[in-house]
C-alpha cells in the first residue's frame, strides 16, 4: 500500500458512486478525508451540547410530568461523550494511518497530542490543587478531598478511582474519567496502528474485534454482576466508540470503502434503529426485567447508530440539511471551543446540582421550569465564556508549537491537517 492511501473517486454526476440505497446525487463529491473537515467541527459541536444539556439540565430535580419527560431525554446526553469517542477515533487514526511513512511518527504524534492536551489539563489541575486551597471561599471538605486524592488526577486515573469506589468520588473532576480513557488509548493505538497499516484489512479487522471485544465485555460483566461503575468507565470496556471510530478512519480510505459505507449506511441504520425501538417498547410496555441485557444491548446500538452519524456528516451534500446544521455558525463554534468546555463546564454544572440552585431561582422566578432555563443558559455561557478565554490566550500559545512536529511532507502541506483542525481532535 502507497503512502497516501486511494479512496473512492467520484462518479461522473459529482457524487460517490454508488449502487443501492443511496443514489449519487444524495451525497456529497468525494469528501477530503486529509485536513481541516468542516462537517466535524458541527459532530464536535453536537457531542459537546449533548453533554451540557445532561449535565445543566439532565441533572435537575423535575417536579411535574413534562419536566420528567425533558430530564429523561437530556440525560440521554451522556452519548455525546460516545460521539466524542468515536470522533477522536476516527480523527487520530486517519492522522496515524496517513503519517505511517513518514519520519519521527512516534514523536510528532506524542507531541502534538502533549500539546493539545496536557496545557489545559495540567494548568487545571494546578490552579485546583495549588491555587484553590489558598483562597478562603474555596477551601472546604470537598477540596480537601480531591486534594488528598490529585494523584488520581494527574496520573489519568480518575475513572480507575470511580471505578474502585461505586460512584462518582471525585465531585468536580469526575468528568475527567473520559478523558483518561482517551490517553490511555493513546498509549498502545498509536503502536497497534504503525505495526499493522500495511496490511489494512488487518487493521480493520483488529479495528472491529476491539469494537466487538468491549460491546460484549460491558455485556458479560453487566449480566455476571459487575458493578455499573466498572463497566461503565474502565478503558477496556470503553474501547469500542474509539475503535468504531478507528474502523471508519481505515475503511474510508481504501479503494472503494467510502463507497461500501455509504451502501451500507441506510440498511444499518434501519435494522439497528429497529432493534433500538424494541428496547424501549420492551422495557416501557413490557418488562423492567432483565435490564442487564437489555441496557448494554441498547447502548451498543446507540454507538452503532452514532457513528452513522459520522459517516451521514461526511457524505452530505453542502446544501442539505445536514451539512447546514453541521456547517452553521454555532454547531462550529461550540466545536471549536469543545475541548475547554468540556474541562470547565462540569466545575460550574458540579456546583449548581450539588446546592439545588435551581429551587432558589425557581422560589424568585415563581416557575421552576424558567428556573432552569435560566440556570442552564446562565451556566452554558459562563462555560463558554471560561472556555474562550482560555483557548484564545492560553491554548493557542501551545498549540503553535505543533508545526515543529508536523506530521506531512512540505509537498502535501495543502492538504495537511490545519492546526486548528487536529486541535479539536480530543475534547
Amino acid at each position: 500500500m502507497s503512502a497516501h492511501a486511494h479512496v473512492t473517486q467520484p462518479s461522473d454526476r459529482g457524487g460517490i458512486a454508488t449502487s443501492g440505497a443511496l443514489a449519487p446525487e444524495t451525497v456529497s463529491p468525494q469528501p477530503k478525508l486529509r485536513g481541516h473537515m468542516p462537517a466535524l467541527d458541527g459532530v464536535r459541536g453536537l457531542a459537546i451540547l449533548m453533554v451540557l444539556l445532561l449535565h445543566f439540565v439532565g441533572s435537575t430535580l423535575p417536579t411535574n410530568w413534562v419536566e420528567r419527560t425533558i430530564v429523561g431525554v437530556t440525560n440521554y446526553g451522556s452519548y455525546g461523550v460516545e460521539l466524542f469517542f468515536i470522533l477522536s477515533g476516527f480523527l487520530i487514526t486517519g492522522i496515524l494511518y496517513d503519517a505511517r511513512n513518514q519520519p519521527h511518527y512516534f514523536r510528532n504524534f506524542y507531541m502534538r497530542r502533549i500539546l493539545r492536551i496536557f496545557p489545559l489539563y495540567y494548568g487545571v489541575l494546578a490552579i485546583l490543587f495549588f491555587v484553590a486551597p489558598l483562597i478562603p471561599l474555596l477551601r472546604g471538605p470537598t477540596l480537601d478531598y480531591l486534594v488528598d486524592r490529585q494523584a488520581w488526577a494527574w496520573l489519568y486515573a480518575v475513572n480507575i478511582h470511580i471505578a474502585m469506589h461505586g460512584e462518582w468520588s471525585l465531585s468536580y473532576i469526575d468528568h475527567f474519567w473520559s478523558l483518561a480513557v482517551e490517553e490511555h488509548f493513546y498509549l498502545f493505538w498509536p503502536a497497534v496502528v504503525f505495526l499493522l497499516a500495511r496490511w489494512p484489512r488487518a487493521l480493520i479487522a483488529v479495528s472491529l474485534a476491539a469494537v466487538l471485544c468491549a460491546m460484549l465485555a460491558r455485556l458479560t460483566g453487566s449480566l455476571m454482576g459487575l458493578s455499573w461503575w466498572t463497566t461503565y468507565v474502565l478503558t477496556p470496556f470503553r474501547l469500542d466508540g474509539l475503535a468504531l471510530g478507528a474502523f471508519l478512519a481505515v475503511m474510508a480510505r481504501q479503494q472503494g470503502g467510502l463507497e461500501r459505507l455509504v451502501r451500507a449506511l441506510l440498511p444499518v441504520v434501519v435494522v439497528v434503529g429497529g432493534l433500538l425501538a424494541i428496547t424501549f417498547v420492551w422495557t416501557r410496555l413490557v418488562s423492567h426485567e432483565g435490564l442487564e441485557l437489555v441496557l448494554p444491548v441498547r447502548a451498543a446500538l446507540i454507538l452503532v447508530l452514532l457513528a452513522c452519524l459520522l459517516v451521514w456528516a461526511l457524505i452530505a451534500p453542502e446544501r442539505s440539511a445536514t451539512s447546514r446544521f453541521f456547517r452553521s455558525r454555532c454547531m462550529v463554534f461550540l466545536g471549536t471551543y469543545s475541548y475547554g468546555l468540556y474541562v470547565y463546564h462540569h466545575f460550574i454544572s458540579y456546583y449548581l446540582t450539588i446546592n439545588r440552585t435551581e429551587l432558589e431561582l425557581a422560589q424568585w422566578l415563581g416557575s421552576h421550569g424558567a428556573a432552569v432555563v435560566l440556570q442552564a443558559t446562565v451556566g452554558t455561557l459562563a462555560s463558554l465564556a471560561v472556555a474562550y478565554l482560555s483557548y484564545e490566550l492560553f491554548e493557542r500559545r501551545f498549540l503553535g508549537l505543533k508545526r515543529l512536529f508536523e506530521t506531512t511532507p512540505p509537498h502535501l502541506a495543502a492538504d495537511a491537517p490545519t492546526e486548528e483542525a487536529v486541535a479539536k481532535a480530543s475534547r
